[in-house]
């Protein structure tokens, strides 16, 4: 299983596409917040250029959204919360987040917010930030999103990418 995994594109499309274009063939792909009104757009071009699901959460940003605050996923085993952070204090570290998502038995969380790619794994639990497509503030400040893939064993691994 591949799952695309991105955050914070902020109204903007076209490194979204960019990276979902790269990316394929995937079976999933996970929107970490701040979409700001192009969940139908992003559905549409995930279902034609991909064709497969797309999951998304609402972020600080996306104020009359109907999407959720959190979603919970189980993909091959394992149990994954998907949030945008902005609710765990993302933005002076993870550490709370991993904490609360490890108390309420996930084995991953991914989050955006803070615009910084993070593939954090240890032994408890797995954090994963895609960082931005469209407003990175990591060193470089490239795009960034990340792949997931669970193997034939059911192990999983994540790759971080830039577009440059």
């Amino acid at each position: 299983m591949k799952v695309l995994i991105v955050s914070d594109t902020h109204r903007y499309g076209s490194n979204y596409y960019e990276a979902l274009e790269r990316a394929l063939p995937v079976d999933l792909v996970i929107h970490c917040g701040d979409v700001e009104g192009q969940e139908e757009e992003f559905e549409e071009v995930t279902r034609r250029m991909a064709d497969c699901p797309i999951v998304m959460v609402a972020g600080n940003n996306d104020f009359f959204s109907g999407l959720n605050q959190e979603k919970e996923l189980k993909l091959e085993g394992y149990k994954i919360l998907v949030t945008h952070g902005h609710h765990y204090y993302v933005s002076m570290n993870h550490e709370f987040l991993k904490q609360e998502a490890s108390a309420r038995g996930y084995d991953i969380v991914m989050y955006g917010h803070t615009h910084r790619p993070v593939i954090d794994r240890n032994e408890k639990i797995i954090a994963i930030n895609p960082g931005s497509l469209t407003y990175p503030r990591q060193e470089g400040r490239l795009p960034s999103y990340v792949l997931m893939e669970i193997d034939n064993k059911k192990e999983v691994s994540f790759e971080l990418f830039y577009l440059k």
